[in-house]
């Protein structure tokens, strides 16, 4: 065959860099052949010949002697700053290997959810989450609606956790949990004496509502819509907490879901089931059709319920079949 053109680099058929640069920079950083040989548990033969056949096929004086320890050359200066790196690196590939491994068990977790869903529904299962992957960073976005669907498409959470009426095609719903829908009114409230509760019985009270462009609102007015009950609302505020407070100080009265209701409320207000007028409202999960779910995000959907996207192949690579 003929000679390699110039400035090709050959390498020897099952030739090893990596041993005679190994032995250099050992020598280099001990300062002598015999210490370096005890650090690679080889003979200073063996080490003294790799050395010598580096300088051989890079053509440079790598080593010399300086009384009785050996010193870089300059070449060797510049030869043992870029190797150093590779050669440790190497050498600590594998733990550095099974601790990213380590790391996917650790790693994060990013979960959508409307504040009902947080405040409501997810204190228990985040408590047992952390309970049994304390490594895994685990963070709660604060987002509804579109917000959470725009999150959910671009990865930038894993999963989403709350209640969907409308699903958009290239995402999966999971309902887990259902609320009945509630009336709630002070203790000493009127509508809290009667036997039964019909909806023409709320006209003359005002509402305390969500504001319109949620969801909660716009099934509310469907409701009297359909049913030709006028209504009235008194006060429009964010968020079932205040709600909560706003009907227990009087100044209204209001139909809410009964996730957002405790037992502490129920010592300062009257809840009256409105499921003969009202459809129930489902919780689940939500995932992007296709989505790789992680260890992590499989561990948390477990916990709300085990095996819920059995049927669908969320759990490996490859677009789901639903």
């Amino acid at each position: 065959m003929g000679s390699n053109a110039a400035g090709t680099p050959r390498f020897a058929y099952k030739g090893d860099r990596l041993k005679p640069l190994r032995a250099f920079c050992q020598t280099a950083r001990l300062g002598s052949v015999s210490r370096a040989a005890e650090a690679l548990y080889l003979s200073q033969p063996a080490v003294t010949l790799q050395l010598q056949a580096l300088e051989r096929e890079l053509g440079v004086r790598l080593l010399e002697r300086t009384g009785r320890r050996i010193a870089l050359t300059r070449e060797g200066q510049e030869l043992y700053d870029l190797a150093r790196p590779l050669v440790e690196g190497l050498d600590g590939l594998d733990a550095a290997f099974h601790e990213r491994i380590r790391g996917l068990d650790a790693g994060e977790l990013n979960v959508a959810a409307g504040s009902s869903t947080i405040l409501y529904l997810l204190p228990r299962i985040v408590e047992a989450f952390r309970a049994a992957h304390p490594e895994v960073r685990l963070s709660l976005h604060n987002v509804t609606g579109a917000g959470g669907l725009d999150l959910l498409r671009s990865d930038g959470v894993d999963l989403a956790v709350g209640s969907m009426l409308d699903v958009p095609a290239d995402l999966s719903y999971e309902p887990v949990y259902r609320f009945e829908p509630m009336l709630i009114t002070p203790r000493d409230h009127p509508l809290a004496q009667k036997a039964t509760i019909a909806l023409d019985d709320l006209s003359p009270f005002g509402l305390i509502l969500p504001p319109q462009r949620l969801t909660t609102y716009r099934l509310i007015d469907l409701v009297f819509q359909q049913n030709r009950v006028p209504y009235t609302v008194a006060l429009e505020v964010g968020g079932w907490e205040v709600i909560k407070q706003y009907v227990a100080m009087g100044l209204g009265i209001s139909i809410v879901t009964a996730i957002c209701l405790t037992e502490a409320d129920r010592e300062r207000l009257c809840a009256r089931s409105l499921a003969e007028y009202f459809p129930s409202r489902t919780y689940g999960v939500v995932v992007r059709k296709g989505k790789y779910l992680s260890p992590q995000a499989r561990a948390f959907v477990e916990l709300i319920k085990p095996a819920l996207f059995e049927r669908g192949d969320y759990y490996s690579t490859g677009q789901s079949e639903r």
